[in-house]
């Protein structure tokens, strides 16, 4: 496939989530209070982990991670969506289109990469808790975190290069409310062929790829829970990963179905892309903060110091 663009078109036009001005405003106030819980939440956590030594444990720290992943994460679409939802125009350059192509595999990637070490993390702890410091060492909690986001990196440069090679001439309308590269394949007027079986492999590459090794950590963890005899036992053994469980159902739930499913523009299209790009990037810090005793023992013990 050669590296070319000769597209005539130089911006698009995005159809947002709505036509009607009141409904617009709505919507703008609603996204406005998302994205400003989105940014508390996740900067209370790792203000919370850095400022708490007991909390200075591997599992925190991808979690500090997941928590700085998801303030990107929502940065890439909100700010736009909230700009556009105030706008007569929504209006989108293609260089800013591709950047956002970009951002978003990249933050989404990392953010599957990072849940997949997570569940690694809940695997070494619950099956192998006297080896559990040995195994999860500093130096291999940091090279994990590297490794994911430099995965992430290629996969996301894999994606903007079909993007870059794809043409544009005469359709400006984007059927959804942010720029993302199955929403631009009807637009191209080149033959995109090869781009939906390249975009279709590297999705299943990389989200079998982070999921597959999340499956195989919860099915030894659940092997061990279930060999443990006290009920109560179990009971603190799945606690301490259930926070995990939840975060990889939602990202992975409506990840799949985004980028899997044909792009129709469709309600449930939309809805979708809003479920996996603003509301898991809010859901996280909440779902750590309030399943998790240690993060709100240290919430209360910061805050009491602070304020």
């Amino acid at each position: 496939m050669a590296l070319r663009n000769h597209s005539t078109i130089t911006e698009f036009i995005l159809i947002g989530l709505s036509d009607d001005p009141h409904v617009e405003t709505l919507l703008f106030v609603l996204f406005l209070v998302i994205y400003l819980l989105t940014m508390m939440g996740n900067l209370i956590l790792l203000l919370v982990i850095k400022a708490d030594s007991s909390l200075h444990t591997p599992m925190y720290f991808f979690l500090s991670n997941l928590s700085f992943l998801d303030l990107c994460f929502s940065s890439v679409t909100l700010p736009k969506l909230l700009e556009d939802l105030l706008s007569e125009k929504k209006i989108i350059s293609l260089d800013g289109c591709l950047a956002q192509v970009f951002f978003v595999f990249f933050t989404s990637g990392t953010e599957a990469c990072l849940l997949s070490v997570m569940a690694y993390d809940r695997y070494a702890a619950i099956c192998h808790p006297l080896l559990y410091g040995q195994v999860m060492s500093n130096q291999l909690c940091v090279k994990l975190v590297l490794a994911s986001w430099t995965l992430a990196s290629l996969n996301a440069a894999v994606i903007l290069l079909l993007g870059i090679n794809m043409d544009f001439c005469e359709a400006q309308t984007i059927h959804h409310f942010t720029c993302e590269l199955p929403a631009l394949f009807p637009l191209s007027c080149s033959d995109i062929s090869i781009h939906v079986k390249i975009l279709l492999g590297a999705s299943l590459l990389h989200g079998l790829g982070t999921f597959i090794p999340i499956f195989l950590s919860y099915a030894r963890i659940i092997s061990t829970i279930l060999s443990i005899s006290s009920t109560t036992g179990r009971s603190k053994a799945f606690n301490t990963c259930s926070s995990h469980l939840i975060a990889v159902v939602l990202f992975f739930g409506s990840g799949f179905l985004c980028y899997l499913m044909p792009p129709s523009g469709s309600s449930l299209d939309l809805l979708l892309s809003l479920q996996y790009s603003v509301v898991t990037p809010l859901m996280n810090p909440l779902i750590y903060s309030l399943k998790n005793k240690d993060v709100k023992a240290a919430v209360k013990k910061t805050l009491e110091k602070y304020l």
